[in-house]
C-alpha cells in the first residue's frame, strides 16, 4: 500500500514540475520577448539592436490602422534600434490635443492637410513658431496614400435620385429631397421608404464629416475655390445647410461606425451617407445581397483625404528622434509598401505605382460594378485654417445646437 502511494506521490510531483518548466519557458504562448528581440505582429522576432533604442511617438488617424499597423511592425522588425510607439485618434481630437500639450508626438499623421493646416495656423498664433517645415522644405509633409469623398446609396434609392436629378447625385439634388415634405416618393420613390435618411459624421469631430461639410458649401456656391469667411455668415447658406443636416438622425464621430450601421440595419437607418472611398471598397462585399445592392457615386466635386505625415519641429522632438523619423516615413513610401495600402482600398501616394492591375484583387477591377472608379472628379480647394475654423464654428451655432 506505501509503495502505491509513494508511486502516486511521485508521479504528481514530476507533473507539476515539467508544467512549471513549460509555463517558465514560455510554452503557454502568453511570454513577451524583451525590447532587443520585439516580435513583430504576425512575424518573427528582429535582430538585437547594437546600441540604444530611440523611441519615436506616431500619432495618426484611425482609418489606415490595419495598413499602418502591419508596415511598422516590419519596419521595426528590420531596424530594432527604432521603435515606435503607435496611437490612433481621430485628426481633429488630435490636432487640439498637441495644441494643448496633451499629445507630444514625433510624428503625426492626421486624414488630410485640411486639419493640418488648421493645427499650423493655430498653433503659430499661440506660440509664435511653426510646428511643421514649409513647404518645399526639408521634412516637408508628405502624402501616405490617398481616398477621396463618394457617397454610398442603396440601389433603389440611387435610381430614383438619379432620375430626378439629372443623372447625377449632387448636394441640390439632396437638399430638394431632404426639405420635401413628400418624403422619397417626390423624386419618384416609394412611400414605404418615408423621408430620406442621410448620413455623415459630426464635422466638429471627424474628418469626413468637416470634408463632407464643405462640398456642401462650395456646392451652394457653386465653386471649387475661394472660399471666405464672409460667405459662411450668409443666413440664407446658413439656413440652407440647417436644412441638409435635417435629413441627419444622429451625428456620429466614426465614419467607420456608422458605415456598419448602415450595413447592418439597411435603409431603415440610411439611404445615403458620405464616406472615404477606402471605407466604401472595404465594407462593399459585406453590403451585397442584404437589403438589395449597395452602390458607390462619385460627387461631381470631390475632396482628397491625403494623409500626410508631419514631422514636428517641436522642443521634445531630439535629433536621434527626427533621424529615426525619416527612416519611418521613407519606409512606408516606399513601393512596396505602397502597393500593399492598395488591399486596404487606399490609392498609393506614389505615383509610379499603377492604381489598376490584373491582379484578380484589385479592388478597382473587382468593384468596378459596384461603382468604384479610377478617374476620380475634380478637386475642391482646401481652404486655410481661419475658414475650416469659422466653418466648425458655423456648424456648431447653426446645426449642433437645434
Amino acid at each position: 500500500m506505501k509503495a502505491k502511494i509513494a508511486i502516486v506521490v511521485g508521479f504528481a510531483v514530476a507533473v507539476a514540475v515539467i508544467l512549471w518548466i513549460t509555463r517558465r519557458g514560455g510554452g503557454d504562448g502568453g511570454g513577451k520577448p524583451a525590447v532587443g528581440g520585439q516580435t513583430a505582429a504576425g512575424g518573427a522576432p528582429g535582430p538585437a539592436p547594437d546600441g540604444p533604442v530611440t523611441e519615436i511617438g506616431f500619432l495618426y488617424s484611425t482609418e489606415k490602422k490595419e495598413w499602418l499597423e502591419a508596415a511598422v511592425a516590419e519596419f521595426q522588425a528590420k531596424n530594432p534600434a527604432i521603435k515606435v510607439s503607435l496611437r490612433g485618434m481621430g485628426s481633429i481630437d488630435a490636432a487640439g490635443a498637441i495644441l494643448d500639450g496633451k499629445e507630444k508626438p514625433v510624428l503625426w499623421s492626421p486624414a488630410d492637410s485640411m486639419v493640418l493646416a488648421m493645427l499650423r495656423d493655430d498653433w503659430e498664433t499661440r506660440n509664435g513658431s511653426p510646428l511643421f517645415a514649409a513647404e518645399g522644405g526639408e521634412d516637408e509633409p508628405q502624402s501616405l496614400v490617398l481616398t477621396p469623398l463618394v457617397f454610398v446609396v442603396w440601389q433603389d434609392r440611387a435610381e430614383a435620385l438619379l432620375r430626378a436629378s439629372g443623372g447625377s447625385i449632387t448636394w441640390e439634388a439632396i437638399h430638394k429631397l431632404v426639405t420635401s415634405n413628400q418624403g422619397w416618393p417626390a423624386v419618384g420613390g416609394k412611400a414605404a421608404w418615408g423621408f430620406v435618411k442621410l448620413g455623415h459624421t459630426d464635422p466638429t469631430r471627424s474628418n469626413s464629416g468637416l470634408q463632407t461639410l464643405l462640398l456642401m458649401t462650395y456646392d451652394y456656391y457653386k465653386k471649387t475655390r475661394g472660399l471666405q469667411v464672409s460667405e459662411l455668415l450668409d443666413p440664407k447658406y446658413q439656413e440652407w445647410v440647417k436644412q441638409i443636416e435635417s435629413g441627419v438622425s444622429k451625428f456620429e464621430t466614426s465614419t467607420g461606425t456608422f458605415m456598419t450601421d448602415m450595413i447592418r440595419f439597411g435603409p431603415s437607418k440610411y439611404d445615403i451617407a458620405m464616406v472615404y472611398e477606402n471605407l466604401a471598397i472595404s465594407q462593399l462585399g459585406n453590403a451585397q445581397g442584404r437589403w438589395g445592392n449597395l452602390l458607390v457615386y462619385y460627387p461631381p466635386v470631390t475632396l482628397w483625404s491625403d494623409h500626410p505625415v508631419a514631422l514636428l519641429r517641436a522642443e521634445w522632438v531630439s535629433p536621434a528622434q527626427r533621424d529615426a523619423a525619416r527612416k519611418l516615413v521613407a519606409y512606408l513610401r516606399s513601393r512596396p509598401i505602397q502597393e500593399r495600402a492598395m488591399h486596404q482600398g487606399f490609392r498609393p501616394a506614389d505615383t509610379s505605382v499603377p492604381i489598376r492591375t490584373a491582379e484578380g484583387a484589385n479592388p478597382w477591377t473587382r468593384l468596378a460594378a459596384f461603382g468604384i472608379k479610377v478617374e476620380v472628379p475634380p478637386a475642391a480647394e482646401l481652404p486655410d485654417g481661419a475658414v475650416v475654423r469659422n466653418l466648425m464654428t458655423m456648424w456648431s451655432r447653426v446645426v449642433a445646437a437645434r
